[in-house]
């Protein structure tokens, strides 16, 4: 059960000019969100829950958390693909065809279809490329080829030459149709240039309206949810094929391919295999802004997220990278779920630490084995036999016929808008509370609370009494100070009260403000807390802006805030865990919970408000012209991933139960809440 304590405080004897510290002078609150913010390179262990009843509620939890970090809950309207293939290439054993459609309007998704020479009904395979240069184009030079056959990852030059081609070459010829696709900023697909798609450096914003701005992080638009939208949609391009046996779909790529692979298995229950390559790790999550997004991995990590694939086959391999602890790290935690679900020879690892990082032929041998069984191929024998690269001037599908489609910043703008604009036209209530309660994570029903009485110091000041205290969210340790003013004669009412000073905003030249003491005078218990990153959590001098971000150089939002909540969550748990407290009290029981915020915490009080049910029967807001598609700055403390895309601060307004008063209603809040 998770339990909210009152700790000891310290030795008190009159009200000074600013609240009354909870904590010893110097000191900070014992909150582990004080600790070090997660990283990429940190370390993400899972265990799989006792119980399959447990998993799914948990694995229905992840899915939605995916969907809606990138983007895609609800789903864009799946408007006509208008798919067009021409420039077929024969080979032996295979042919290839140039091919782009629409994953959005406007927004072409390009690549090359190996096809099994024969007419047939075939497996359909995705193959997203990864981070090679060129990626579909990508071709090793001789020397390098020479060097890799001599240590046995290649086998000959023709192969080890264009290996993204010679993995597409050989499935066709096992007998699979074959999608070979472009990521965003590669090959063909340059309407976003891979500078804005995967730089590495500094990355906090391009253009106005566009991807990576504080706007485009509010409305859950990323680089990395547009790459998965286009293998949804690049699915739907396969099951438009006449010679694609739509019960065997499958998706293999390494490295970023490798994390498109293992994301679009959690997310599309369309494939019935996937083989992810030298990604999957308790280490290194994945580097490229192409593989983050703003809320992806907060709580989870990729372990995880390659579990929702279960009970299904999934393959993986490893090699001298961040995946080389994955047989004693990561992989039996993996082997032990799939077991659980009745499907243990259905997970496999094939590590070859021998070999850098790589999709090589030692690797790729694996793939074929694994496909060969899961997509029923039939082979007696797997093999690799060499072919004949296609050059570039082959596989681009752009040439004067087909000319390549208008990008920049201008159209960046226009995708973006109509990715939001989209949304807007389907989403619904219910889905807008499904989306708060994912973004925020936790609900007011989910919070417990207990006291321990004898922990409590008091200051009696007349007919009511001051209390300093430490409200600790034990089972998540947090801890937030707490100031209380009580009656003597108590109503039942209890009323907490928010400011942008913390508690500090409660008291005013060393007394309760007139409008505490009119509600104390009333019978009315009010409590004051310092929300993270205010009052007691903030050292003499320091502000809480900016907002800390990770240590690493890279700068997009997605590095902090993929891995971390907001600071602007972290003042919505802190709200829940101080009304939990409120309302689970069991000496002082609260009959009716309220909740006031006369000043820029009134979003904070708002979120928490949709989140709490019907538990605060009372709210006091200053109803300002805010809005989250409105913060400019990153590090704001108002900065928040996701939440504007389903209806901002309005929507969230009226998601709240119980009474609203606005500050333009003209009356004292006091006078309000003793009506109540």
């Amino acid at each position: 059960m998770k339990r909210l304590l009152l700790l000891p405080v310290l030795a008190f004897t009159a009200i000074a000019a600013d609240a009354p510290r909870a904590l010893p002078a110097g000191s900070l609150p014992d909150d582990v969100r004080l600790q070090p913010l997660k990283d990429l390179d940190g370390y993400f262990p899972w265990s799989p829950p006792e119980s399959g009843a447990a998993w799914k509620v948990r694995a229905e939890q992840v899915r939605m958390q995916l969907r809606v970090s990138l983007g895609i809950f609800p789903e864009p309207t799946r408007t006509p693909l208008n798919a067009v293939i021409h420039g077929k290439v024969v080979r032996d054993g295979f042919t290839v065809e140039r091919v782009y459609f629409e994953a959005m309007p406007g927004f072409f998704v390009s690549g090359s279809l190996f096809r099994p020479e024969k007419p047939g009904k075939y497996p359909g395979v995705l193959c997203p490329h990864g981070h090679w240069n060129d990626g579909r184009f990508y071709r090793n030079a001789e020397g390098n080829v020479k060097a890799e056959i001599a240590k046995g990852a290649e086998a000959s030059l023709a192969n080890g030459s264009a290996p993204l081609q010679a993995r597409c070459a050989t499935l066709a010829r096992m007998g699979c149709v074959v999608f070979h696709y472009d990521m965003i900023g590669y090959a063909d697909s340059q309407q976003i240039s891979f500078e804005t798609a995967h730089k590495f450096g500094k990355q906090s914003a391009t253009t106005a309206g566009g991807l990576f701005t504080p706007q485009a992080e509010s409305l859950a638009q990323s680089i990395l949810g547009l790459q998965e939208w286009s293998s949804i949609r690049a699915l739907d391009f396969l099951e438009t094929l006449p010679d694609v046996d739509r019960t065997r779909l499958a998706c293999t790529g390494a490295s970023g391919g490798g994390t498109q692979t293992f994301l679009l298995a959690a997310l599309d229950p369309r494939l019935a295999a996937a083989f992810p390559a030298v990604m999957v790790g308790t280490a290194m999550q994945g580097g490229c802004t192409c593989e983050n997004a703003s809320l992806l991995r907060v709580g989870t990590g990729n372990i995880e997220l390659a579990a929702l694939f279960a009970p299904k086959p999934l393959g993986m391999t490893t090699a001298d990278d961040w995946t080389k602890e994955m047989p004693t790290k990561g992989f039996p935690d993996l082997a032990k779920h799939w077991a659980s679900l009745g499907a243990a020879k259905k997970v496999q690892l094939f590590p070859h630490p021998e070999f850098p990082h790589n999709y090589n032929r030692v690797s790729r041998m694996a793939m074929y084995g694994f496909f060969n069984e899961h997509l029923r191929l039939g082979k007696t024998q797997i093999d690799e036999p060499e072919f004949v690269p296609l050059s570039r001037e082959e596989l681009t599908v752009w040439d004067a016929a087909h000319p390549a489609p208008k990008g920049g910043a201008e159209f960046e703008q226009q995708l973006c808008k109509w990715w939001v604009d989209d949304a807007r036209k389907h989403v619904t209530m219910e889905q807008t509370q499904a989306a708060v309660e994912t973004i925020f994570h936790r609900t007011l029903a989910g919070e417990k609370a207990a006291m321990d009485h004898s922990t409590l110091k008091k200051s009696v000041r007349g007919d009511w009494v001051m209390m300093q205290a430490v409200i600790e969210n034990a089972a998540r340790h947090e801890a937030i100070p707490a100031l209380f003013f009580h009656p003597k004669k108590w109503n039942g009412h209890t009323v907490l009260w928010l400011t942008a000073k913390g508690k500090n905003g409660l008291v005013n030249g060393g007394e309760p403000t007139e409008e505490v003491q009119r509600l104390v005078a009333g019978g009315v218990s009010v409590v004051g807390v310092d929300m993270l990153m205010q009052g007691e959590f903030l050292p003499d001098g320091q502000s809480d802006t900016p907002t800390r971000r990770v240590k690493n150089p890279r700068e997009a939002a997605c590095y902090t805030h993929g891995y971390n909540d907001s600071l602007f969550t972290q003042r919505v748990h802190d709200v829940l865990s101080a009304l939990a407290f409120i309302r689970d009290h069991q000496e002082h029981k609260s009959k009716t919970v309220s909740l006031v915020a006369l000043d820029e915490t009134a979003p904070i009080a708002i979120t928490a408000r949709a989140l709490s049910g019907v538990a605060v029967k009372n709210t006091a807001i200053d109803l300002s012209d805010f809005r989250f598609e409105n913060v400019a700055d990153l590090r704001s403390p108002y900065f928040q991933p996701a939440i504007a895309k389903y209806g901002d601060l309005p929507a969230i307004l009226l998601l709240g139960k119980g009474a609203l008063w606005k500050t333009e209603d003209g009356k004292r809040v006091s006078d309000w809440l003793l009506a109540q």
